[in-house]
């Protein structure tokens, strides 16, 4: 998977401060307050969504390489700014459902879903830090998922090392096994 790939269903790893003072009996509200890094970091997340919403997970940006590199700009600078967070711990085990990529075989798998009579569903990770499994989905309705299975092992705060181990292609009464087929890098930004 290319270090551009990305998921973002789930918040940033920011943090936001609640201050309280001792309310009068007038004013029933706690104050809230948010760092300027929190702003920043949720006015980058806004803007990355927004530059990838009308392109179809990816297949859009394939020919538009001047969408492409904004996107990708827009994903460096939310990186600087979560530079110091922890985006590799518990928080990571989660479903994540795919909204962009630059991968090549995700992307021709969704393009190409209708010579199987169908289209792509939902693409997830579904990952478990605790157990050290990554698996990739990608369903095909009514009855199809295309299924990667992979370890993980946490290389840093924010890095994370997996190794394809099987991969299988289901459909409603038939299955279809295939070999693992590489290993990644890949860093999860906040």
């Amino acid at each position: 998977m290319s270090l551009a790939a990305l998921t973002l269903s789930s918040p940033l790893t920011v943090s936001t401060t609640t201050k309280q003072k001792p309310r009068p009996p007038h004013n029933p509200k706690p104050k809230i307050t948010c760092s300027s890094l929190t702003t920043q970091s949720q006015s980058a997340k806004q803007h990355l969504l927004n530059l990838i919403s009308d392109q179809e997970r990816g297949l859009k940006t394939q020919n538009d390489t001047n969408k492409r590199d904004s996107i990708i700009k827009s994903i460096d600078a939310m990186a600087v700014l979560g530079r110091n967070t922890v985006t590799t711990g518990d928080s990571l085990s989660a479903t994540w459902r795919l909204l962009w990529t630059t991968e090549k075989e995700q992307l021709f798998i969704i393009e190409k879903a209708y010579l199987f009579g169908t289209q792509a569903g939902d693409v997830l990770q579904v990952i478990d830090v605790d157990n050290k499994t990554l698996n990739n989905v990608i369903t095909f309705p009514p009855d199809g998922v295309f299924f990667v299975r992979s370890s993980i092992e946490i290389a840093s705060s924010q890095r994370v090392n997996f190794k394809f181990t099987s991969a299988v292609l289901r459909g409603k009464n038939w299955e279809f096994p295939l070999p693992p087929f590489g290993q990644v890098i890949h860093n999860f930004r906040s």
